[in-house]
């Protein structure tokens, strides 16, 4: 069994709000080995559980890590406005790709840019907010903050929409935007700001 790291704040595992968010980053690398590996219904549908796991990662970061970097880490208000930043060139190729069917020649190209925007934003959370999240939270606060991530997680749906027959349907009714509204009221609630 892997012995788990400790971090700077005595906790590991599920009880770190750093390391679930780096647990969904290695997923989410994971998710587009996948889209981009499977063909036709396989594509789709790991295209439609990346989309999922976008929207339930971005909800929690905006609502639990993005308030916390903004005022406990030094320049955290500039910190913060960088991811934005980033988020909203992921969401643009993301938005141009809802409504587009893996099979069209021009999806793999868009899932190239949006990987590559994802990764990009990836790597600079992980260097710019996270290590002073871990550095700078409590024990008690990276707890709480990683059960508002936990409970995001769960509310996100597993399976399409009813009356979405399709991956791609589902994503035309609106799952990033229902999706991150679940999310972001479970965070709300464990946060205590529901």
């Amino acid at each position: 069994m892997a012995e788990e790291r400790e971090t700077a704040g005595g906790i590991s595992g599920d009880d770190n709000v750093v390391a679930l968010l780096m647990r969904q980053h290695g997923e989410i690398r994971n998710l587009f080995d996948e889209v981009e590996a499977a063909e036709g219904d396989a594509r789709r549908d790991a295209f439609h559980r990346l989309v999922r796991m976008l929207a339930v990662h971005e909800t929690a970061e905006e609502e639990v890590v993005h308030p916390y970097a903004r005022r406990g880490v030094d320049g955290g208000e500039s910190v913060v406005e960088d991811r934005l930043a980033e988020e909203r060139e992921a969401k643009e190729v993301l938005k141009e790709m809802e409504g587009m069917d893996p099979a069209d020649p021009r999806f793999m190209p868009r899932l190239e840019a949006l990987r590559y925007a994802v990764e990009s934003h990836a790597r600079a959370e992980e260097r710019y907010e996270f290590v002073h999240i871990e550095r700078n939270a409590g024990p008690e606060r990276l707890r709480t903050m990683a059960r508002a991530l936990r409970a995001a997680e769960a509310t996100a749906p597993t399976r399409p929409h009813p009356g979405a027959e399709t991956a791609a349907e589902n994503l035309a009714v609106g799952p990033l935007a229902a999706v991150a509204d679940r999310a972001r009221d479970a965070v709300r609630q464990v946060m205590g700001r529901g």
